[in-house]
């Protein structure tokens, strides 16, 4: 029991106090303390409460990180940005480092064909020396440049600010406004002034979607994962408008294009007459008919029927449309050297994935840090993001204005493939192999040192090209995503003639001086190291695969070949200069 102390008040009653009552009987200054202690204590406790019940539903507090559950990362696409950025940023990084190693060549002053000559007459046609009126015309940075005297510098430094930016994209998975919209003017710039080079359908293609990626990263930040800016799903609808249309234009082209694809045969020929086959290109030539024709009915689902799936609302839907359209270009790019086109078309169905789908890929530091950015985008909205919401809507309007004259091309019956309707190429119309060449044939260049061309005795020797078809002997090239654009352009050339090429007299005259920036084009002159040719001539042959255990097989050949005709009849240096000259190009210099 506890101890007793009798008192008397002030009325002289007796008034008995237990220790225990006394020791309750605090001073002011004790009292404030106390109730000070027990309100933190009670404070921790609220807290602790709270937390506890926060992680039981998946959230998290700072300090005290817990990834969020998969349901939470179902249609959410901040894992799927970081890939999409990664992904955008290697395929920059090809197509920057095919311009280095390629542009001078092909672009510059000096070049096959030579961009500034193009730009000159781009411009007297115009009617203007404004760079910012001649921008309508073709968009390029090159109008702001000294483009006739400093031509091949700028294309370098273009290429190589081009490489650098790729390389920070793909090694942190980050980027903002601003340098994704630096990264889409210089490859629009280098477009823009490509001619023939870049006359292609992905070049197109690398355009739009970089455009969709800019407007995928924040403003200003370079973070893989900035606070308050998750990603926008009319961006990523915009990607899978893109992966759709790319698929539907190639599967209507087909079907309105070759009776080949109608009658299941055009892979009999597509494998041995694409432009630049592979090793592997060699054995699927040879596969059983049957085989051939299942393959032409797999494209038709693919590219017109498996692309529905994209827009499902179901997840697993379009996530199986997705992985549809991956596995399609991978063998794709298996099967053949196609540049980058099928590492490109890889990129939109990327976005056909949420977070729960791509979290084994990350460690949980990233899934920690999502879950942050989902607790800071609860709070209310700040100013940046408000912007953001009207620009991303401001986004998603152009995209749909944008697209009903491509809506319109795909459903006419005079579709027209790989075309812009404005000189920004926002939004294009895509297809591919329309029409399937039946038999190949090649351009093959030779030189001889005799002074009579047209006598028996003349002893001609063949110029090698980096992977065009060319020796019987020589093993076809494995070389994507890298591209060549010499070798492609060299196919197309074998379909026509040189009066329709006239960068192949060009050509002609630059094996005439040995040309050294042309020589790292190809892959063997027969002149290297010697006096440089006195003739060129062009010949036309027919090429095909030889068959596995022929005789040619045996003796280690992967080509049999017949020779058509001439291409280009001999022509001498001093017979081309003047055709050079007409063309505005400079005359090469014999060594």
């Amino acid at each position: 029991m506890s101890e007793s102390t009798a008192v008397k008040n002030r009325s002289g009653r007796l008034v008995i106090h237990s220790h225990d009552e006394k020791s309750k009987r605090k001073k002011p200054e004790e009292t404030e303390v106390t109730s000070n202690a027990l309100g933190d204590s009670q404070k921790q406790k609220m807290k602790e409460k709270n937390g506890s019940d926060s992680r039981e539903k998946g959230h998290i507090e700072e300090g005290n990180l817990q990834a969020p559950s998969t349901d939470e990362l179902k249609e959410s696409f901040w894992l799927t940005r970081i890939i999409i950025v990664r992904y955008m940023g290697f395929i920059y990084f090809v197509a920057f480092l095919v311009s280095l190693h390629q542009n001078k060549q092909l672009l510059g002053r000096r070049g096959l064909l030579p961009a500034n000559v193009y730009l000159s007459r781009l411009k007297e046609h115009i009617g203007t020396h404004n760079p910012w009126s001649l921008l309508s015309a073709a968009p390029t940075v090159f109008w702001f440049v000294d483009y006739e005297r400093d031509l091949d510098f700028w294309l370098d430094a273009v290429a190589w600010s081009g490489v650098v930016i790729a390389s920070f994209m793909l090694l942190s998975g980050a980027g903002n406004w601003s340098l994704l919209l630096l990264e889409w003017i210089l490859y629009h710039s280098l477009v823009n002034i490509g001619q023939r080079w870049f006359s292609f359908g992905w070049e197109n293609q690398v355009l739009e979607t970089g455009f969709l990626t800019i407007f995928l990263c924040p403003m200003f930040s370079l973070s893989e994962l900035p606070k308050a800016t998750p990603t926008c799903k009319i961006n990523i609808f915009a990607y899978r408008w893109l992966i759709f249309r790319i698929m539907i234009g190639a599967g209507l082209i087909k079907i309105r294009g070759d009776k080949c694809w109608r009658d299941l045969t055009c892979m009999n020929y597509h494998y041995e007459t694409q432009p630049v086959p592979n090793p592997i290109s060699y054995f699927l030539h040879q596969s059983p008919q049957a085989m051939h024709k299942f393959e032409v009915l797999s494209n038709h689902f693919i590219e017109l029927v498996a692309p529905v799936l994209l827009f499902f609302p179901h997840r697993g839907l379009c996530m199986l449309g997705g992985a549809l359209q991956i596995f399609f270009q991978a063998v794709l790019i298996v099967s053949g050297n196609l540049s980058f086109l099928n590492w490109l078309t890889i990129l939109p169905s990327l976005a056909c994935f949420d977070d729960a789908s791509l979290a084994w890929m990350f460690p949980g530091s990233k899934l920690k840090a999502i879950a942050l950015n989902r607790e800071v985008k609860s709070r209310p909205a700040s100013t940046s993001a408000s912007i953001r919401k009207v620009f991303n809507i401001s986004f998603g309007l152009l995209i749909a204005y944008l697209s009903f004259p491509v809506i319109q091309n795909l459903i006419s019956s005079r579709q027209i493939m790989n075309t812009s309707f404005s000189s920004l190429k926002i939004v294009n119309t895509y297809g591919a192999f329309g029409s399937i060449t039946k038999r190949r044939t090649e351009v093959v260049f030779k030189g001889t040192n005799s002074s009579t061309p047209e006598s028996p005795l003349a002893v001609w020797e063949e110029y090698e090209f980096k992977c065009k078809p060319g020796d019987v002997h020589r093993r076809p090239c494995l070389i994507s995503p890298y591209h060549y654009r010499l070798d492609w352009l060299m196919w197309f050339a074998a379909f026509q003639n040189y009066q329709n090429n006239p960068w192949l007299v060009h050509l002609a005259a630059k094996f005439l001086v040995n040309d050294e920036e042309t020589e790292s084009l190809i892959a063997h002159n027969p002149f290297h190291s010697r006096s440089p040719p006195k003739f060129i001539r062009a010949d036309h042959y027919k090429y095909s695969f030889s068959e596995i255990g022929s005789a040619e097989a045996k003796n280690g050949q992967w080509w049999k070949r017949k020779l058509v005709g001439e291409y280009l009849p001999p022509v001498s240096l001093d017979m081309l200069r003047q055709v050079i000259v007409n063309m505005g190009w400079t005359a090469p210099d014999a060594s």
